[in-house]
């Protein structure tokens, strides 16, 4: 682009686009880049879950792709000429300078996806979670129905819901109780978790009730917890072990549930629409007797149009599948699940691919 403008004039648009050429575009990027890469990361993080919890009722592959770098590149490009005429006599006309100005701004992310495969992610898929990690979670608030319901498959025994082997079996009714009075307890503030170390300092957990400075009310419910559990009756802390069956005196025996296991019964509280049920591409919906407390009320919706309103939404053969965004009790259901994935060690950080950044 060129101007004709006085030599005055010039010189102060001259001195404006120099001032204009040291501005930073780095710090200005990173307010907006930082909100925008993170809400885009933690939508699709979501998206995979639940896509991977739909496709298990289909007996479908869950495939897992993580992000594991994000680089954002910038560069900035201007360019200045300046130049002018001053004839010497006034028939060739009046003093004339010419500005030329241009600008170029690239914006060049490198992003980088790790298909989650290998032996370590298999076996972090398959491999019951730590028990102690599940009661870290109780600690730290999570209601213990929902969080035990959701992660364990029996306590002591005492069996769970299951659905594994796609077959449906129902909640022992000691389980449902054991786990009401254990939400009661816990918003009584008198059950907890710590870990303990022995002389060869090997750590263990340890749950324990509280036997002083609570309400006679409070005694009789872990009195009952400890019945419905099998657990000694006068005894005030349980190490955590995982085992299928009861545990030894003075344990609380965890069948805790694998990652797999996880979303397998989040997938069975999916709404499978009837025509994929009648042509056996998906399994049916179970029915239960009993009420499910340690569900939460989890419910994946599906449709054929596209929610306008919803927490998350995936498409799966030619069908919509979502959580309303006022699930509350779903929201908080997938959010564990992606928590119990980071604890989960599912990640294999020895094939994670070399990036090469090149100079602007």
């Amino acid at each position: 682009m060129k101007f004709n403008l006085p030599p005055t004039r010039l010189v102060a648009l001259g001195l404006a686009g120099l001032l204009a050429g040291c501005t930073h575009v780095g710090p200005k990027t990173v307010a907006v880049d930082r909100f925008d890469y993170s809400s885009a990361i933690a939508d699709s993080w979501k998206q995979q879950t639940l896509l991977n919890i739909v496709k298990l009722r289909y007996m479908d592959l869950p495939v897992f792709v993580d992000v594991s770098s994000v680089v954002s590149g910038y560069s900035l490009e201007t360019g200045m000429t300046v130049g002018g005429s001053f004839p010497e006599t006034t028939s060739f006309g009046g003093n004339t300078a010419t500005l030329e100005g241009s600008a170029k701004f690239t914006d060049r992310p490198t992003i980088t996806y790790v298909p989650m495969t290998g032996e370590k992610f298999l076996r972090g898929l398959v491999t019951p979670i730590d028990p102690k990690n599940i009661f870290f979670m109780l600690q730290a608030g999570y209601p213990a129905d929902f969080l035990l319901g959701l992660t364990v498959e029996s306590l002591n025994g005492v069996r769970n819901r299951s659905a594994s082997a796609g077959a449906i079996r129902d909640a022992d009714p000691e389980f449902t109780q054991a786990l009401r009075l254990l939400r009661e307890v816990q918003i009584e503030g008198a059950v907890g978790m710590r870990v303990e170390e022995d002389k060869a300092k090997n750590a263990t957990a340890v749950l324990f009730f509280r036997g002083e400075d609570i309400f006679d009310d409070t005694k009789q419910k872990i009195a009952e917890i400890r019945r419905l559990l099998k657990l000694p009756a006068e005894g005030q802390k349980y190490t955590l072990t995982y085992s299928p069956i009861r545990g030894a005196e003075g344990e609380l025996g965890v069948n805790s549930r694998s990652m797999l296991q996880i979303m397998q019964a989040f997938a069975s509280y999916a709404e499978v629409p009837e025509a994929h049920v009648k042509d056996h591409s998906a399994t049916p919906t179970p029915k239960v007797s009993s009420p499910e407390i340690q569900s939460g009320g989890v419910r994946i919706r599906s449709g054929k149009e596209k929610p306008a309103h919803a927490f998350v939404a995936v498409p799966y053969r030619d069908h919509w599948f979502w959580i309303e965004d006022g699930d509350w009790q779903t929201k908080r259901a997938l959010t564990a699940v992606m928590f119990f994935f980071s604890l989960a060690d599912t990640a294999d950080t020895g094939k994670i691919p070399l990036i090469t950044i090149p100079a602007q």
